[in-house]
């Protein structure tokens, strides 16, 4: 049987120091609630760093969402909703960075 593809589309975030914490969950549940809206979004988790060897780099959230492909992703990143909720989540950043991939397992 032949394994279903999967994409994985990670952000690490950095809030900005006056975000509050409200906010910054306010913020996780409209991320979350993305995947009611937009189809090719299969799944939504999300977490704070908990690691003690601190190499975080600033980065205080992750966020992961599954696609069944990366024509999926570039589907969800133009969305409307994806566009308008993006604009408003960058806005409350300090660092971001994001990363695709496909895991090997």
């Amino acid at each position: 049987m032949e394994a279903k593809l999967v994409v994985k589309h990670v952000l690490l975030a950095k809030f900005k120091d006056d975000v509050s914490l409200e906010k910054i969950e306010e913020l996780i549940q409209g991320y979350a609630n993305l995947v009611n809206y937009i189809e090719p979004m299969k799944a939504f988790q999300w977490g704070k760093d908990v690691s003690i060897e601190n190499l975080h780099q600033g980065f205080t959230h992750i966020f992961e969402s599954t696609f069944a492909s990366t024509e999926g992703i570039a589907e969800y990143i133009s969305h409307p909703k994806h566009v308008e909720f993006a604009n408003l989540f960058l806005d409350h950043l300090d660092k971001v960075l994001i990363i695709d991939y496909k895991p090997n397992c």
